[in-house]
Parts: structure tokens; sequence; C-alpha cells
């Protein structure tokens, strides 16, 4: 049903009023206000008049109007949009949400609610419905019929072929920033981050009052590891419109990533209150309570979410990944429930087949947690392909370039700060442990998992030629530019030091195969490595499902060769680079944990401090899967779990070969054990 249609007279006036809305709200309030006067009750001016409440800072005032509005007349798109934008202005976001699907349900090129819809998704974490939503705003908000082109192929995610209409349109209308910043887009969704970040740049160089433009430029600064940029662009935006819940998101995301709980924590909390209905964010919510170490509470945001969702499979995981959590037998029934559903995505069926393969090896069932194990794997390594023959050339590659003579031809080269210590060596291998330990000694500072030589090692790839790794890059560097990275490393990183301790622990596994960067721009930093047995290793990563990065950890056979492919390239830099990798091992620091603390203390060059060996009174926040465990004392239980699976193990044992036989100790390279 549309609105009833006004007098020739109102047309005129109403005409009038509605363009005033964008620039003088408060006076097209007023043009409607005449027209009510002279026809009461009018649906366009009644519309009007709400709309300018809602711009004026007044949407209870809009509401009293746009409720009756809409319950009139149920059909009427314009009035659902307006109805979602004043429940958004006064903290309703659930219902706001409502509304404005029913909008753009009813008239989909409404192209003003698809991006305050954007806005709602964003806020409660629902990113891929947040980028569906802009995606449709840009499609029907151009005119251009080669841009409209260009919108319908980024609909539809046929990336080539927007990226060459937007290129032509561009060679065109070099200025034109709705082009460019879809054009940003088509670069970010293809990876090319740095694209992705100089077109948005030139974007807001040429309309710096392009809101959309720079909170899509704010997050491509978060994934590029640029948290302080990041922040600096979204409190720009927040300067602009305080209330904008997607904003608020945002910004607590990238405080979490910065270690700032405490305020992201605030926000979300002001965030749950606008949608308490919402799942997602109150996953978003409990990662941050389990990351500050409020455990309870996490929970508690968990279960809400399962509440809302029975089906949500990563609620379900979040719970099974706090490791001390036990399930009650009617969690058991849910999730078997929310696995026989024979609509249940992947994505939560995954999660789910993790958290029962937790469950059931909680209540002692070992056969029946291996099968769903087994199977959460292999859902998860159809998303995720691997290949075992790239890393094992990559390694190779490395153990060819990185000789003694190539680290003694580059000696002194690099940034001389010694505050980072490294932890690297295998998921799952005691690597949260030994920072937990070191985080406790008053000279050093926990962080978390920096990406930021990951970031570096991006870089290079970008800048290699054909067949080449990055490593052969590294290798063409002098001493200036290995400096630079050395000290970009550190600038980067300042952000997530807050107690000015001299020396901060970079916790990243995966940073073990660029040992020789990390020694080449800051040669004197400490590097420890963390190893556990074989399949305790190996089988704990299989058991875990990772957020991202640990591809290789969905196959019990590529496992193995991983690990394998590991031990060689730190035997390789144990002959190379004698003393310069302190190795713990994990059963040894169980058994024996004073002595092994304060051999890694005298590694560090630190003084022992008793805190060291009381490391679970750490308070400080801890982001990995070992979180609550490294929150209590060592314990032995642990050691040997993996027995219980013993009989499934078969493939694992065949691919870690030699290097489960002689572990703790290191295969001789020479005997052709070690994988080349």
């Amino acid at each position: 049903m549309s609105a009833p249609a006004p007098t020739a007279s109102p047309e005129v006036a109403l005409a009038h009023a509605a363009r005033l809305l964008g620039t003088d709200p408060a006076l097209a309030g007023e043009q409607a206000q005449e027209i009510l006067r002279v026809l009461p009750g009018h649906p366009p001016a009644q519309l009007i008049l709400a709309a300018s409440h809602t711009a004026c800072g007044a949407p209870e005032r809009a509401l009293a109007l746009l409720e009756p509005l809409v319950h009139a007349h149920p059909h009427w798109p314009q009035a659902q949009f307006e109805l979602g934008l004043a429940l958004g202005r006064a903290g309703q976001g659930d219902a706001a949400v409502a509304a404005l699907r029913r909008a753009v349900a009813l008239k989909p090129d409404l192209p003003r609610a698809w991006l305050a819809l954007a806005d709602h998704l964003a806020a409660i974490g629902d990113e891929a419905g947040a980028d569906a939503a802009r995606t449709q705003y840009v499609r029907h908000s151009v005119r251009d019929p080669q841009l409209l082109r260009a919108a319908d192929a980024l609909a539809g995610n046929r990336l080539p072929e927007a990226e060459a209409l937007l290129r032509a349109h561009l060679r065109q209308a070099p200025t034109d920033v709705a082009a460019i910043r879809m054009l940003a887009e088509v670069a970010a969704r293809l990876g090319r981050v740095e694209d992705a970040e100089a077109l948005l740049e030139r974007c807001l160089e040429l309309a710096p009052g392009f809101h959309a433009a720079r909170q899509n430029y704010a997050q491509v600064l978060h994934r590029a590891n640029k948290p302080q940029e990041a922040l600096a662009q979204v409190e720009r935006l927040l300067a602009h419109d305080p209330a904008n819940a997607s904003y608020r998101n945002l910004k607590a995301v990238i405080l979490c990533r910065t270690g700032d709980y405490a305020p992201a924590l605030a926000l979300y909390d002001g965030i749950l209150a606008e949608y308490p209905g919402h799942p997602r964010i109150w996953l978003s919510y409990g990662h941050a309570l389990k990351t500050a170490g409020e455990t309870a509470r996490a929970i508690a945001a968990y279960r809400r979410a399962i509440a809302l969702d029975p089906a949500f499979g990563e609620a379900w995981w979040s719970l099974a990944n706090l490791k001390t959590f036990r399930f009650e037998p009617a969690d058991l029934e849910a999730m078997r429930a929310a696995l026989a559903r024979g609509d249940l995505p992947d994505e939560h069926r995954l999660h789910l087949e993790f958290a029962l393969g937790k469950a059931l090896e909680d209540a002692a069932e070992y056969a029946a947690s291996f099968e769903h194990y087994a199977r959460g794997n292999a859902l998860r390594r159809r998303r995720v392909p691997y290949d075992a023959d790239e890393t094992a050339a990559r390694v190779q590659r490395a153990r060819t370039l990185y000789t003694r003579e190539f680290f003694a031809a580059r000696a002194g080269w690099g940034a001389p700060d010694p505050d980072p210590i490294f932890v690297v060596g295998l998921p799952r291998a005691g690597s949260t442990l030994v920072e937990q330990i070191l985080s406790s000694h008053p000279q050093v500072e926990g962080t978390m998992e920096l990406p930021e030589v990951i970031s570096i090692t991006r870089e290079l790839r970008r800048r290699a030629a054909p067949g080449q790794t990055y490593h052969d890059v590294l290798a063409t560097l002098g001493a200036d530019a290995l400096r630079a990275l050395g000290e970009r490393y550190l600038a980067r990183t300042r952000v997530h030091r807050k107690r000015g301790a001299p020396l901060f622990v970079d916790k990243m596994p995966n940073n073990f195969a660029h040992v020789g960067l990390i020694r080449l721009m800051l040669p004197n930093a400490k590097i420890v490595d963390a190893r556990r047995h074989p399949l305790a290793c190996c089988f704990s990563a299989f058991k875990q499902h990772f957020a991202r990065g640990q591809d290789f950890s969905y196959s019990l056979e590529d496992l193995g060769r991983y690990y394998r492919d590991y031990v060689a390239l730190m035997a390789h830099f144990d002959a190379v680079l004698p003393g310069h990798v302190h190795r713990v091992i994990y059963e040894r620091m169980v058994e024996d944990t004073e002595a092994e603390v304060r051999r890694l203390l005298d590694y560090c060059g630190l003084p022992f401090d008793p805190r060291c060996l009381r490391f679970f009174e750490n308070d400080r926040p801890v982001r990995t899967a070992s979180s609550e465990q490294v929150r209590r004392p060592i314990y032995r239980e642990g050691l040997d779990h993996w027995r219980h699976y013993e009989p499934w193990l078969g493939p694992l044992k065949a691919a870690l070969g030699r290097v489960l036989d002689t572990y703790p100790d290191v295969p001789d390279e020479s005997s052709g054990t070690s994988p080349a």
C-alpha cells in the first residue's frame, strides 16, 4: 500500500520540505507542520516531520509519529526506512535492523536504507552481511551505466570483470570518488591490501567528507596491522557521528588488537544495550572478556549467544576452547540436535564438530571424540587447502640460503635494539606458558601474537620475481634496508607495550620460519623455541580449530610433515647460528620448572625472579587457546593425554618418521631423515 497523494498545492510545499531535509532539517520540519495544519494527518507530511525530528536529535518524537504511520501503511518502504533510522538513533538497534530489512525488501533500490543496514550489521559483527549491504548500496546509488555494470559485477563477486570496468571508467573520470572506492573494495577482496589503502587515501584526498570511504580506510588499515592509524580514522568518524554503532564496534575491535580491553569492553556494553538480540556481538564480547581474564562473564556471554541461536557453532566452540570448561549432558544433546539439521551451514557444523569432540574427550569417550575431531578437520581442510610440498620447498630454500658465511657477511647489520624476545615453535607446544613465565618478570612485558614479522614477509614476497621466495628478496637488502626493517618492527609493535618494561615478548609461533629475517633485522633479539613431544603437540593442534593461519593443522599427515620441516629448519639454525636460539622442552619445564625457568632467564640476560614461578598469578590479558590453562599452576596430567587417541594416530606417526623416535634430540641432517 502506498501513502495517499497530497493535493497539488501541498505537493509543491512537500517537495520543498523534502529538499530542505538535507540542508536544514529544522526548517523542513516547520514546513511539514504548516502542511499538517492545512491537512491534518497527511502521511507524507508526517513522514517529513518525523525525519526532521530524527535529524535534529529527537528520535523519540520521530517514533511517536512513525510507529502509527507504519502501522497504518505497513507496505510503505520510505516509512519503514525512516522508522529504521529513528530506532537506530533511539538506541533500539535490533528493531532498527528489522525495519531496514523490511524497507529494502519492499523497495530494493533504496540506497540509503542499504547503507544504514550495513552500519547496523557491522555494529553487531556481521561483516559478511555488512559487506553485502554495502555492495547493494553501491549498486543502487550509481547512475552511470558503466559503474552500474561494475556494481553488478561486484555484487556477483566477479572481481576481474568489476576491476576492468572500474579501471576503464577511471581513465575517463580519474577523480570519481565512488569509482575509486569501488576499486578499493575489489583490491581488498583480492587481498591487495596496499592497493586498497592507496586508493582510499586518494579517495579521501578528493573527498574528505566521504565517511563511507573513511570507514573502509579504517578497516583496511586494521587488516594491514596499522592499529594506531586505523584508530585515528575511527576517531574522525566518531567526531562526526558519535552515536554510530558500527564506528563504535570497529573501535572496540581495534582496541582489542592493541590490548586496551577496558575501553573496548565499555564500548561493547553500550552496543549490546542497543542490540541485545544478536548472537555475534555477544560472541565478540565473550572473546574480549576471555582475553581480559573475566572467565565467568565470558561464559555467560557465550551462553547468551547460544540461547539466541542454539546452532551457533562458533559460540559452542568458544566454550570448548576455554579448555577448562566442562559441558553438561544437556549441552551434548543440544549440539547433536544442531548437527542433525540438514540445513546447517558448514561454518557452524565444523565448529560444532570440534566442540563435541572436546565434550566427548572430557567424558572419556575417545573413539567418538576422535570421530568428531576428524569430521571437523575434514570440513575445515576443504575450506583452506594446504600444500605440504610447497612448505618443504620453502624450508629447503631457507636452509640453502642461510649459511654461516651468509650471516658472517652481514654481521652488525640491522637495528641493534635488544628489546624483543621472540617465542617461536608450533602451536600447542607450550609457547603461551613460556610467554606467561617471561612476562611475570618485572623487566619483561607480554604482548600477544604480534603479526608484524608476517606483515614484513608479505611485503618482501610481493617484491619477489616468479619462482622466488621472500628469502631471495631479503638476501639482496643492504645494511641500511635491514636496519630500517628492524626499526619498522620496533615502531609498529610499540603500541602493544603498555608498561614501559625494557623487554617484551612477541609470541607468534609461526615466526620459527622467519628466524633468518629476525636475525638480520634485529640481531640482538632473543629467540626461544618452545618444543613439545611430536605426538602431543601435533594431536593437540589437530583438536584445535584455529581462526586463521594454521592451514597445515587439519590433516594428521600434514601435521607430521610440518613438524618435520620445523625440526629440520631449527636444527639448521642451531648449526649456522650456534647458541642464538634457546630451546625449551615442554616436558622438562613440567618436570623441573625452576631449573628450566632459571635457564630461560639466563639466556635472556635476566636475573632470577620468583614471580616467574608463580606465573599463574599474572593477570595480564592472554589471547591464545591456552589462556585459561596458563592461569593455573603447571600440571602433569596433560603430558601423555594423546595416548588415549593412539589407535588412530598411525598416519601422524608415519609422517613424523625418525623425528618421533629421536625426540627431544634432533636427527642427524646428514642421515637423510630430515626433510629436504
